[in-house]
């Protein structure tokens, strides 16, 4: 099994080689790294993507809108990283859709990376495939066959409010229970807090 270094260093040389700059290509390197490691399978789509990627025309995405199409795919790495930069107008926006991206699964490490600079959750929909982020520490998904995806119709970002799974009652029962580890402080443990640390040596 390869490493997860390994992977980093050598798809960032691979992005260099195609041509991207070398700070683009860490940004890869590092995204196909979190796809493998969150179980996704990164490098079988990015490997498809540069097969293609000289050969073929993508567009790339500069100022990022509630609706953005195109009738040339979208590059998914320009995407990511301009969501990225953009990522305080994206909250204000709050839902966004984008028609036509090329190989989509490569845009979920950076919208990964959003859910936690922005502290929310990202529900990311790639036609019918939904993946639910979690502050770049775990993605899930109906998504489990892990083949290449070239091509989606439509993604759909939307910034999730942070709520609480269980209710204030379920709450206050367990906190109730709780306290029953709570040691009240008798006079005899004030007393020797006090003094604590005053130690007589002579």
């Amino acid at each position: 099994m390869k490493s997860y270094s390994e992977i980093d260093t050598t798809v960032k040389r691979a992005s260099k080689a195609i041509g991207f700059s070398w700070g683009v290509s860490e940004e890869i390197g590092k995204s196909i790294r979190l796809l493998e490691m969150l179980g996704i399978a990164g490098v079988k789509n990015l490997n498809s993507y540069f097969k293609v990627y000289k050969n073929q025309k993508f567009q790339n995405i500069s100022l990022i809108s509630n609706n953005n199409t195109s009738s040339t795919p979208y590059c998914p790495i320009s995407l990511g990283i301009n969501f990225l930069n953009q990522l305080s107008h994206m909250e204000n926006l709050g839902n966004l859709s984008i028609s036509n991206v090329a190989y989509p699964i490569l845009l979920i490490p950076f919208i990964s990376r959003a859910s936690y600079i922005s502290g929310k959750k990202i529900l990311l929909k790639i036609d019918e495939k939904n993946f639910l982020l979690n502050f770049n520490q775990s993605v899930a998904s109906n998504y489990s066959d892990n083949n290449i995806v070239e091509k989606s119709n439509n993604v759909n970002i939307s910034f999730l409010e942070n709520t609480n799974l269980f209710s204030e009652n379920e709450w206050q029962e367990l906190y109730k229970l709780s306290e029953d580890t709570f040691v009240e402080e008798s006079k005899e443990l004030k007393e020797v807090a006090a003094g604590a640390g005053l130690n007589d040596n002579d």
